[in-house]
């Protein structure tokens, strides 16, 4: 009898899977075939510069909807992300399946390099046009960069509201040692974040030059930014990125969060599937529940991070921050190969050497 009790259980268990990993409503029925491809494989590899607490929400959801499909994530920094992809790929040995990275212009440089599978997403309807390229690349959240200030240290009214605004503020004297921004020399998203702004700000040279002033510390994560600016050994940090400090602000009654009124930089994190790919059926499968209104929805609500679809309501959604910052203040950054710009060897160097001799000087 128990046996047999057993033998049910798991037969229920075996068709509620099945139930479950059925082809999704509005979605062609041939894409099953797919569905049954991902389970054949049953493994997904994802090289990620996502905190794995943000990411963690979306793989137990991607799993309830389609169950046997053991989803490896590897938590990295931008740079390492890209740095081990490309040795791995180089060697010909076993990389990831899926890259999904904050450093917009390095994932946009491995995409237009051919390492990029063509696939046009069942929901690429459903997301801005500037955040897809060539059916390669996606954009797959909608995050501000953000000015993140100590509350308990700093007077309201010193409080920056603007570019302009930050570049006064941390010429005083008591900012000196006190400002913190990210080592764009080792973080992939610091450095793009700063190079877009070298194109966005006009007085792009002053703000480098209050950064010298203020003797900047530079930090290769947004965790220690906030850590050290919580604890009041900095006092303000800048271009960090929003979607992390907005959830620590809600916890923190240290951390202050400024969304800048003149404008404020918006990072997509690119999602795209390895054109080797060995799990290429579970890489789309992954990249189509990214974009999908149920994988946004988790997005918004459990990852924070901000969800890109205009029809997705929740904690954290574009429909949101675009109410709060202003249509005309919101900056996208593309998913375009424009990013490029400033990877090249000569032009990398010279911005960087721009800023060691402004910002960087002691």
């Amino acid at each position: 009898m128990m046996k047999k009790t057993m033998l049910a259980a798991a037969m229920a268990a075996l068709f509620a899977g099945a139930a479950m990993a059925q082809v999704p409503a509005g979605y062609p029925a041939d894409y099953q075939k797919l569905i049954d491809g991902a389970k054949k494989e049953g493994k997904l590899v994802i090289y990620g510069a996502t905190d794995s607490k943000a990411t963690q929400p979306l793989i137990k959801d991607f799993n309830a909807l389609y169950p046997g499909i053991t989803v490896e994530y590897n938590d990295m920094n931008s740079t390492e992300v890209y740095n081990r992809f490309i040795s791995e790929a180089a060697a010909g040995g076993n990389t990831a399946d899926v890259m999904w990275s904050s450093a917009m212009d390095l994932q946009m440089r491995l995409a237009s390099d051919g390492y990029a599978l063509q696939y046009k997403s069942v929901e690429a309807s459903k997301v801005p046009g500037w955040s897809i390229w060539d059916d390669k690349a996606y954009g797959t959240t909608f995050e501000p960069a953000a000015i993140v200030y100590n509350k308990r240290l700093l007077d309201p009214k010193e409080v920056p509201q603007t570019h302009a605004d930050f570049v006064k503020l941390i010429q005083q004297p008591k900012f000196a040692d006190k400002v913190t921004t990210y080592d764009i020399e080792k973080s992939g998203v610091g450095f793009m974040f700063m190079t877009q702004d070298a194109k966005e700000y006009p007085k792009f040279l002053e703000l480098e030059n209050a950064f010298g002033v203020a003797r900047v510390r530079v930090q290769s994560s947004t965790g220690t930014m906030m850590e050290r600016i919580s604890s009041g050994e900095n006092l303000i940090g800048y271009n960090v990125l929003g979607s992390y400090a907005l959830v620590r602000a809600k916890t923190d009654p240290s951390i202050g969060v400024v969304l800048p009124k003149d404008y404020t930089q918006i990072l997509s994190r690119v999602v795209f599937i390895n054109k080797s790919a060995r799990n290429v059926n579970a890489a789309k499968l992954w990249l189509d529940y990214m974009l999908s209104h149920r994988g946004q929805t988790v997005i918004a609500n459990e990852s924070k991070l901000y969800a890109i679809r205009a029809d997705v309501t929740g904690e954290t959604t574009s429909a949101d921050l675009i109410k709060q910052v202003g249509k005309d203040n919101i900056k996208p950054i593309p998913v375009h190969p424009i990013l490029l710009q400033f990877l090249g060897p000569a032009k990398r160097m010279a911005f960087l050497k721009q800023w060691k001799e402004t910002a960087g000087k002691k």
